[in-house]
Parts: structure tokens; C-alpha cells; sequence
């Protein structure tokens, strides 16, 4: 895809994407429902305020861009919205339904390990482990014209997050303001609390290996 998406614009096409997968009976999208859908507390980051007029700026956008299609039947009296951004007789974007998915959570959430990933795409596929998301992981990112691309470990952090290569990407500076100025969601604080109890189980076990040197040192004077 050669079109570099705003965070608006993949805000928007995440939406579509995920809600075509996880609720069919209400897909497409009315205008209300893709607003609401935009400004979700849960499974955003970071959360958005956009407004009915914001919205449709955006889909007008992705409607120009080819990307996006009202899907309104005859006599309708309201405009329904599908994406045009993969799978489609419109373009050549073909993506399998876990690389569709993986782009539909970075779309929606930023950068992720992969670790993150095989659990935020549960709704929309399956993955057997962490491996078999790192290898399509690569897979994405090995395509001629590549859909991600691994980014440098943060410090303090265990893995390094994936991006997508689509447009506007967050730095962590933002995501750290971000989470900042919104109240971080139950499963961002379920993540920080596991991190935090690892770094106190490798603390306890360098403790640990203290106590043991000391100890033979001891032992030899």
C-alpha cells in the first residue's frame, strides 16, 4: 500500500477491520456505531475523543484514498461503512487472517511485542505460541514491499515491540505521555504489574546469588 495513514486514519480502518471479524451481524459500520467504536475506553491506546464531524473527515479521507466504501442498500436512510483495505477485487493487499489481525492491533494499540499480540489477537485468530507470531512477524516483514518492522528494545524492557511500516507511527515518548494524560486501561495495568513482578523476581535472584558468593567466600578464609 503506498497511501501513509495518519493515526486517525488507522484508528478508523482498525475499527473496520476488527469489528468486521468480531461482531458480522452489525458490520458495516453506521457513522454513530464507527464513532463509538473510534473512541473505545478498552483495547485503545491511547484512548480518543473524535467527534461525528472528526469521523467523517477521516472516512471522506479513506473514501478518496480508495480505502474505505459506503455500503448503504437502495432506499437506506443511512450510510453504512465497510474498508477497502485488504482482501478485496480493489487492491492487491492480501493478508492472511493472523497477519490481518496483527496489523489490525497495531493499528489500533501501536507498536506490540509479540507476546502482547498473540494475546490482543485472540478475537480475531489463533496462534498455537509466541514463536508462531514471531514468524509471521517476519514473514511481514521479509515481503517484497515489507508491512512491519521490529523496533529497537526500549530499556528496561524484556522484548522489542513490532510496528507497522503504514503510516504515522507513535514514538514511546508519546505513548508515555499518553499514558500520562489517560488513565491507563485494566489490561495495560495487568501488563505493567507483571513486568514489575518480574524485575522483583530477577532482583531476588541476584540477591539470592549474592548470598551464595558471600557465603563460599566465607568458607574459604
Amino acid at each position: 500500500m503506498e497511501h501513509q495513514l495518519s493515526l486517525e486514519q488507522q484508528r478508523v480502518i482498525g475499527c473496520l477491520l476488527e469489528k468486521e471479524v468480531t461482531t458480522p451481524d452489525q458490520y458495516p459500520l453506521s457513522l454513530n456505531a464507527l464513532v463509538n467504536a473510534c473512541n473505545q475506553k478498552s483495547n485503545r491506546e491511547p484512548v480518543m475523543n473524535l467527534t461525528e464531524s472528526d469521523v467523517q473527515n477521516v472516512v471522506d479521507e479513506l473514501t478518496s484514498l480508495h480505502l474505505v466504501t459506503s455500503a448503504a442498500g437502495f432506499g437506506s436512510r443511512v450510510a453504512k461503512y465497510q474498508h477497502r483495505f485488504c482482501n478485496t477485487e480493489f487492491g492487491d493487499l492480501k493478508l492472511s487472517d493472523q497477519e490481518k489481525a496483527i496489523i489490525c492491533v497495531m493499528f489500533l494499540r501501536g507498536p506490540q511485542t509479540p507476546g502482547e499480540l498473540r494475546t490482543r489477537t485472540q478475537r480475531m485468530c489463533s496462534f498455537e505460541s509466541v514463536v508462531e507470531v514471531e514468524e509471521t512477524l517476519r514473514a511481514m516483514a521479509g515481503r517484497p514491499k515489507a508491512l512491519v518492522v521490529q523496533l529497537a528494545r526500549e530499556p528496561g524492557k524484556r522484548e522489542a515491540r513490532w510496528g507497522h511500516l503504514m503510516g504515522e507511527l507513535k514514538s514511546s515518548s508519546a505513548v508515555e505521555a499518553d499514558d500520562r494524560a489517560v488513565e491507563p486501561s485494566g489490561n495495560e495495568q495487568l501488563l505493567r504489574i507483571e513486568s514489575l513482578e518480574n524485575k522483583v523476581a530477577e532482583l531476588q535472584e541476584e540477591i539470592q546469588l549474592i548470598k551464595q558468593q558471600l557465603a563460599q567466600s566465607h568458607q574459604y578464609l
